[in-house]
């Protein structure tokens, strides 16, 4: 079957592949953990990041892949590969990364951390009071829940399980000589990883402050108690990643939410295998056998020298070394927002004629917070649960896309419904990986009263909106909040994020119809301020392009700066093309994927792009156009993919307040001109600029600057 053609926005040779360019921010996020420069136990915390990432990767778009490859699909990509030829590229690009991470485990990380007396110690390495304890260990907690599973003619390969750690064991019946094989499945849902050990068993002085060793070593060197009267001959470590995308038809709620439940059970079991990883000494004859019994190709297996599932290296953050890891971090409340906390109210810190609501501040101008610099708890939190308790407000309305669990977000809705209010959720099912607790909160909440709706039939909701409606001098005033994150507590506090508190009337009135559009049968095809997917975003957003291309036409200059996650969309990356090639200066920072390729000459000599990874996950978009000297700045939601603008509702909404556009404008210039940035090469590759240390670090300096007491954007001006 020749390759399906399609009519390309952008020439194959000016994209770059979207898989390919994930790797490139995996690798950057790599790069943290090998940095020298980074705190021990922080470099533990980006390798982890790194294999977690990687394995929602092979669970996700490795599957889909395999899956276009399967069916006999070959359409090729925007760059112009087929399934099969991505899947060969995605391999090449992995497995020289794959040794860096263990390399820097094993001849680095490891060594390093047992200077500070962390000890991460191998089984054959114990001395003999350790091996003791830890044998009585293992009788005691481990052997009572583990199942030896032989593989013969009448006992078939067993399933394995998605991301488990598994033991493939050769035993020999010294009776019969006959070799046997069997897989014994590393129990990890209800133990520790690594097996934390007494310190006082060390034999050091001092001893150390923790010392472990991994679970499955103490399984492997133990089996001749699950094997009794047979000889043990060798174990061999694996482990299998699954397609774990759930596929969905367009169904109506009460069929969705049946649907979803019945993926989840199948995820938990998990799909096809797409990824076998094994310890890189495992023999032949033994991986022949686990490529049968988990059907995959030689293409798919991956041989590790060292720990499989590195993603565990996380637990070691609750090691108490605060030497080894970041200066700890606590937001503050926003100034502007500093007489409205009714907590000190009530607890007396803040005095009755002191308090102002906040719905008073928000009257007064439109406030902008920045996580986590800014608290969530004591800004969307408390206008949610000030909401909740006003006696003047008739209604809440907000979009979940993911939360945390235990939510104070979803008590304040909850508490509202209780008082009376007409409170909806809009809680969007298909938040992948979060379907399970999505589901949940959706169920307490309509048992608790709330309206709640799962969005637009053939749309994943990804808009962070909330409305409030109150009523005030016999009249409805709406108070909004439009954010780039999740209404998620956890997640404020590791993500950097923006979000706009706003009682201007046109962002309410569009919010009204906005949400009567994601729980009615409106078919709303315009909104007075805000830019909406799928209905206005793109279109507005190629307009705003063409507007600058239009102004360095006619000598007035074009200037684009933005931020966001990704940049794959081919009409976008085109027009920024013609726009660079017009004259307009584009600078962009991107964390994640970015099928642009900068830096071209005669094409893209215009653009630079510069990705910054720190210790918070950037995850703010902020949109800012030059227009001729009197600039426009969007924040919203929306990343520049197919899927924001054609296939998602989103909202982004204009900065009305010149003073929060030149705070806005202040914090893009840290971004862009950021010391440890990764600037983007014409080949897709990104290169760290060396820096003498005196530079701006953008995360860095936004906290000191919360220190010393003024808001992180705020001060950034001054």
């Amino acid at each position: 079957m020749p390759p399906a053609q399609t009519t390309p926005l952008v020439v194959p040779e000016l994209y770059i592949n979207r898989e390919l360019s994930w790797i490139e921010f995996n690798y950057r996020v790599l790069a943290q953990a090998l940095d020298e420069r980074t705190p021990l136990l922080e470099q533990a915390k980006f390798s982890a990041i790194f294999s977690n990432n990687l394995d929602e990767f092979f669970m996700v778009r490795v599957a889909s892949l395999k899956s276009q490859v399967d069916a006999g699909l070959t359409t090729l990509s925007d760059d112009g590969l087929t399934p099969q030829q991505q899947l060969e590229a995605i391999q090449a690009k992995l497995r020289p990364l794959l040794e860096l991470q263990q390399q820097h485990y094993r001849h680095s990380l490891k060594s390093h951390l047992a200077e500070y007396g962390l000890l991460m110690i191998d089984y054959a390495n114990l001395n003999e009071a350790q091996r003791h304890w830890v044998d009585d260990y293992f009788r005691s907690a481990i052997f009572p829940v583990l199942t030896p599973l032989a593989v013969d003619p009448s006992h078939p390969f067993p399933f394995i399980s998605n991301l488990s750690l598994n033991v493939a064991v050769l035993v020999r019946d010294p009776d019969t000589g006959q070799q046997e094989f069997a897989r014994v499945k590393v129990p990890q849902k209800n133990l520790p990883r690594f097996v934390q050990i007494p310190t006082e068993l060390s034999g050091r002085h001092p001893a150390p402050v923790f010392s472990a060793v991994p679970l499955e070593q103490v399984v492997a060197f133990n089996l001749e108690l699950l094997f009794p009267g047979m000889s043990v001959e060798g174990h061999y470590f694996f482990r299998v990643t699954r397609d774990a995308d759930l596929e969905l038809r367009d169904l109506e709620a009460d069929d969705l939410m049946e649907a979803l439940e019945e993926g989840l059970r199948k995820r938990r079991r998990g799909g096809e295998v797409v990824r076998l990883e094994v310890a890189d000494e495992v023999p032949e004859s033994v991986l022949q056998l686990l490529m049968q019994g988990t059907a995959v190709e030689e293409e798919d297996v991956y041989r590790v020298s060292g720990p499989l599932g590195l993603d565990d290296l996380m637990s070691l953050l609750a090691v108490p070394l605060p030497q080894l890891k970041d200066r700890p971090h606590k937001g503050r409340t926003s100034p502007l927002l500093a007489r409205a906390q009714k907590g000190l109210l009530e607890d007396g810190s803040l005095k009755a004629e002191e308090f102002e609501s906040i719905f008073s501040v928000i009257r007064r101008g439109d406030v902008l917070l920045q996580h986590p610099y800014d608290l969530f708890s004591t800004s969307v939190e408390e206008f949610l649960n000030q909401a909740a308790d006003d006696p003047l407000v008739l209604a809440i309305k907000m979009t979940l896309y993911r939360t945390s669990k235990d939510s104070a977000v979803i008590a304040a809705l909850i508490r509202a419904a209780e008082n009376g209010k007409q409170v909806m959720a809009l809680v969007e099912l298909k938040a992948r990986f979060d379907e399970d607790n999505n589901i949940q909160w959706a169920k307490r909440l309509e048992s608790s009263g709330v309206h709640v709706v799962y969005g637009v039939l053939g749309l994943k909701t990804h808009t962070k909106i909330l409305l409030v409606v109150r009523k005030e001098k016999e009249r409805l005033n709406s108070y909004v909040h439009i954010g780039t994150g999740n209404y998620n507590a956890r997640t404020s506090s590791l993500y950097t994020d923006f979000g706009l508190l706003t009682a201007r009337p046109e962002f309410g009135a569009d919010l009204v119809e906005l949400f009567n559009y994601l729980t009615g049968f409106s078919k709303q095809q315009s909104f007075r301020r805000l830019l909406v997917a799928p209905v206005t975003l793109r279109k507005r957003k190629l307009g705003l392009i063409q507007r600058e291309i239009d102004h360095a036409r006619a000598g007035r200059g074009g200037h684009v700066r933005a931020k966001m996650n990704s940049l794959v969309d081919p009409g976008i990356i085109a027009l920024l093309y013609e726009a660079s090639q017009a004259g307009v200066t584009i600078e962009l920072v991107i964390r994640g994927m970015c099928s642009l390729r900068p830096g071209l000459e005669g094409i893209s000599d215009n653009i630079r792009v510069v990705s910054v990874i720190g210790r918070f996950l950037e995850h703010s978009r902020v949109f800012w156009f030059a227009n001729a000297g009197e600039p426009e700045v969007y924040l919203g939601s929306a990343d520049w993919m197919s899927r924001n603008l054609d296939r998602r509702v989103e909202a982004v909404a204009p900065i009305e307040d010149p003073a929060l556009r030149h705070q806005l404008e202040a914090v893009l210039d840290l971004y862009l001109n950021d010391a440890g940035g990764w600037h983007m090469r014409g080949d897709g590759s990104f290169e760290q600029l060396p820096s003498d240390g005196d530079g701006q670090r953008a995360q860095a300096t936004l906290m000191e600057r919360w220190r010393g007491g003024l808001s992180p954007a705020r001060k950034a001006v001054a």
